[in-house]
Order: C-alpha cells, then structure tokens, then sequence
C-alpha cells in the first residue's frame, strides 16, 4: 500500500513528546495542519498542533473542534478528551471520558495475551502483583532521582514503607487484599511528601481546595490520559482491568496511570504546591515527566512485558 504523503510520519506513540490541555479556542485545520485558535484582542492567534508527535488533548472549558480536525486527529492516533476546567474532570455528553482513534488495523498483537490472564482468577492476581512491582521500582528510582532532590523534595527513606509493600504483594492472596495494601502504600507517601514539603495536616480530599489536593487531582488526569493511550495503542479494552474492578469501566487506564502516579505525580504535586507554581507550570513540568522523561513509556513497557510473560 502506498502511504498517503498527507499523513504525518509515525512516531511510536510511546516516543511522542506532546500533551495538550486547551481551553477558550477552537480547534480546527488550516493549511492541511491542525491549529488550536485563541481570540487575541481584535485579532485571532493561530498555534500549529504537531500532531505526529502528539499524544492525547484535553479539550476543557470554551472549545471547540471541527470535523475536519477530529479526523486529522484520529489518522494521527490522536486520543482526545473532553473535561472541564484544568483538565478535570473527565466528561462527556454521551458520558465517554475519552474518543480514541478508530482504525481497521489497530494491533490484536496482546489482546488474545491479555484475555487469557484476566479470564483465570490466579494469573490476574499474578499480573496484578507484577504490576504494583512496577509501581514501587519505578517510584523508587524517582523519589531518589536527581530531579526532585535538586529541587529541595527531600524525603524521608522509603526503606520501611517500600519493605512493607513489597511483602503486602507477596502475602496477598486476593485482588482484595492487594488494594488494601497498595491504598496503605499511598496514603504513607501522602505522609512522607507532607513531611518532605513542610505541608501541615494534609488529608487527601479529592474536592479539598487546597494546592496540594488540586495539583494531585490535576497530575492524575494526566497521567490517566497516557494510560488510555496506552490501553488503545496495545488494543486493549479498558474494561480489562487487572486491579481496579474486574468489570469496571475504564478501570486498566487506572491499573496503568498508577504505575507512574506515586513516582512523579505524588512528589511533583507537593513540591508544586510548596514552591507556589501556577497551574501552568506545574503541568508543563508533569507533561515533561511523563513523556519526555519516561513515564508514558513505562506504561507502555509495563502492560508489554505482563502480557508477554504470561
């Protein structure tokens, strides 16, 4: 088949670099590319969308998208999502959180892998547990990481609380059991990064208004647009949840997004909150962290590598 010269090169989804949250514009394709419009006094300003190195868009409060660019987005591999305000939360009218690209030829490559795991009672609970392996290395290696120690995240030791979450996945003998231990694992973490960034009487309240809750609630839409992304470039369905509900809709972009959730989300939160960055920053820094700097290709390695070891 001879590729169309009016499709953008591929890039491996796990490779692009590109997340968008929009609001107060309209999306639409002008000279053959895809721009976002924002008015600019008497004027409109026009900004190019490089949409082959683009992962997913939020598309929040006043926009719009034109036919012609949804379906420049879909050729593209382009996830969008509608949400509101700063990108939380997720809706839509048809109540779908996300509109992922239709194509004949999306890989079947895992799914028949990943039914057989989730379809068997013991090897989900296996894959579950590899996962939340996953999730304490990777959270491990970034709490240490040079990028938060340089700015003043210094935490307390993670040894305990890494121990005791390594032997709660190893007794756990129920996908039950698994939740309560990975949940206790967090709510630790809350612990140390409030310690770490002087945050006094921290709770986790997803409706709190304070910086902290509004950045973590912020960092995890994010970070669930790339597991979505992931789910959908794997062709997985994201009803196939291994830990969050085995009916669940759209419980594996969680079982996904928490691999990378506590290593980056968590810290970058408290560390924003503590510095006073704007909304702004702190999501240009969590767009750095998951794609340029690993995490969306952790998702992708994740999900890969359970598959083909089962």
């Amino acid at each position: 088949m001879i590729p169309d010269k009016h499709l953008p090169r591929s890039i491996l989804t796990s490779k692009r670099a590109n997340l968008y949250y929009l609001e107060h514009c309209r999306v639409l394709v002008r000279g053959g590319g895809v721009e976002f419009v924002t008015p600019d006094g008497d004027r409109e300003s026009y900004w190019n969308i490089p949409i082959a190195n683009t992962t997913f868009i939020l598309l929040g409060n006043g926009t719009s998208v034109s036919n012609a660019a949804m379906q420049k987005l879909a050729e593209a591999g382009v996830m969008v999502g509608f949400s509101g305000g700063s990108g939380t939360p997720l809706f839509s009218g048809v109540d779908v959180a996300w509109v992922t690209p239709q194509s004949t030829y999306t890989t079947t490559e895992y799914l028949g892998k990943w039914l057989d795991i989730w379809k068997d009672d013991g090897r989900r609970l296996s894959a579950a547990k590899r996962l939340q392996k996953c999730r304490l290395a990777f959270t491990k290696k970034w709490w240490a990481s040079r990028h938060f120690k340089d700015r003043g995240f210094r935490p307390s030791p993670l040894t305990n609380a890494a121990e005791d979450f390594e032997d709660g996945i190893h007794s756990s003998t129920s996908i039950e059991q698994l939740l309560g231990c990975e949940g206790a694992w967090t709510r630790r973490l809350y612990g140390l990064a409030a310690g770490a960034t002087n945050t006094s009487g921290f709770a986790r309240d997803k409706s709190g208004s304070d910086k902290a809750n509004q950045f973590l609630n912020h960092g995890n839409y994010l970070a669930y647009g790339c597991g979505a992304v992931t789910a959908w470039a794997l062709g997985l369905p994201t009803q196939l949840a291994l830990l969050h509900g085995k009916t669940r809709r759209g419980g594996l972009v969680f079982d996904l997004a928490d691999v990378v959730k506590d290593g980056i989300i968590l810290p970058q939160a408290f560390l924003s909150a503590m510095t006073g960055s704007s909304e702004k920053d702190f999501r240009n820094t969590c767009r750095d962290l998951l794609t340029t700097q690993g995490g969306l290709q952790t998702m992708f390695d994740t999900a890969t590598e359970i598959a083909g070891c089962e």
